[in-house]
């Protein structure tokens, strides 16, 4: 499974064929496991976060059960794990957009650092191909959406520099020795 939320919040199974998350509160819910992929989210959290436009319902745990319900049903029963106190979506960090955006912009660093601007620019690019929109195009307003796009921001910001660091880095690979 693929999730995206670089964007509006998707699903893809293993194929690439998108998955049906409709709703803005499913969306949500799946926005905000997948921000934390792979890490209990306390029920509490997913409350506020889910709702964060509205009040919650009167029942709120009783909301989030059917809700969460309802992400399996269009995900697959494996995919949200309850455990103690919460939820958790059975997704590694590279199942998720943000996430292997993130660790690409490591990369490029990493290769700038070693001098490697060719292999930086072409990593960049890669994280760069991941945005599809203002991320949480179609999440909720909640602090999660927050989060996640503040992240998603700062390491827009950190690839830029880089990508322009490496792009000075080989212009001055590319002269001729001893021009300046």
């Amino acid at each position: 499974m693929r999730y995206r939320i670089l964007g509006a919040t998707e699903a893809y199974d293993e194929q690439g064929a998108p998955l049906p998350v409709g709703g803005r509160r499913l969306r949500a819910l799946l926005a905000v496991l997948a921000l934390r992929a792979d890490r209990t989210v306390p029920a509490d959290t997913l409350i506020d976060e889910v709702w964060a436009r509205d009040e919650p319902p009167a029942d709120a745990p009783a909301a989030l059960q059917a809700l969460v319900g309802r992400l399996r049903r269009a995900l697959g029963k494996d995919a949200v794990v309850s455990e103690s106190g919460g939820y958790r979506l059975a997704a590694t960090p590279e199942d998720v957009d943000l996430h292997r955006f993130e660790r690409l912009v490591r990369e490029g660093k990493a290769a700038l650092q070693r001098d490697d601007p060719e292999s930086a620019a072409r990593t960049l690019r890669e994280a760069h191909a991941l945005w599809r929109g203002p991320p949480g195009a179609s999440r909720g307003a909640g602090a999660s959406r927050a989060a996640g796009a503040s992240r998603a921001a700062g390491a827009v910001r950190a690839a830029g520099a880089v990508r322009a660091a490496g792009a000075v880095r080989a212009a001055g690979a590319a002269r001729a020795p001893g021009t300046a």
